[in-house]
């Protein structure tokens, strides 16, 4: 199963709280949240839930 990431947008100016983010296996094994930003605002201010 293609890997999964569970972020959480942690602006205390977004409205958004978890998303998650299914990539295939072609996606580099060093990718991590930081490669990503938040799909509502913009920002990059993503941590990753304990899940």
């Amino acid at each position: 199963m293609p890997e999964k990431l569970e972020l959480v947008c942690t602006d205390d100016d977004c409205a958004l709280d978890m998303f998650e983010l299914h990539y295939t296996y072609e996606m580099p094994d060093d990718t991590t949240k930081d490669d990503f930003a938040c799909p509502y605002c913009g920002g990059s201010a993503l941590r990753e839930t304990d899940a």
